[in-house]
């Protein structure tokens, strides 16, 4: 990733970050609502399922100058991931419903340049959990 892409994405997830808990729960929301078929692949309590989710998105952030830590580290989550049954479809569905609920959260500050960088990270992400994933 460039490093205007990086930095809007910084500069934003620090703008998001107090409202991480809303974020997180919205996401969830939003995705059980829109995709009511993946819901049984969670637990009944999912409070910890959003705690794990917003520390991924900040260990992501913290790492996108350090692909040397974050690249391994998706490739186990991916793997991980595999084994919960997650699969290829369900990224682009994750994707998606997390950019809506930034969207949202973020209000005025988004943009389309905000769009394309968290889409550009995003599909990283998803691509290189999908490397860990078939790597098992």
């Amino acid at each position: 990733m460039d490093e205007p892409t990086i930095e809007l994405i910084e500069t934003s997830f620090q703008a998001l970050a107090p409202r991480g808990d809303e974020l997180v729960a919205a996401f969830y929301d939003t995705l059980f609502a829109q995709h009511p078929a993946v819901r049984p692949m969670f637990s009944d309590d999912i409070t910890a399922q959003r705690g794990a989710l917003l520390g991924a998105l900040v260990v992501t952030v913290n790492n996108l100058r350090k692909p040397d830590v974050l690249l391994p580290t998706l490739r186990e989550l991916g793997a991980r991931h595999a084994g919960y049954g997650v699969q290829a479809a369900h990224y682009d569905v994750v994707r998606d419903t997390l950019l809506s609920v930034m969207a949202e959260l973020a209000g005025d500050l988004w943009s389309a340049d905000l769009a394309a960088a968290w889409t550009s990270a995003l599909d990283v992400v998803g691509a290189t959990m999908l490397e860990g994933a078939a790597q098992g």
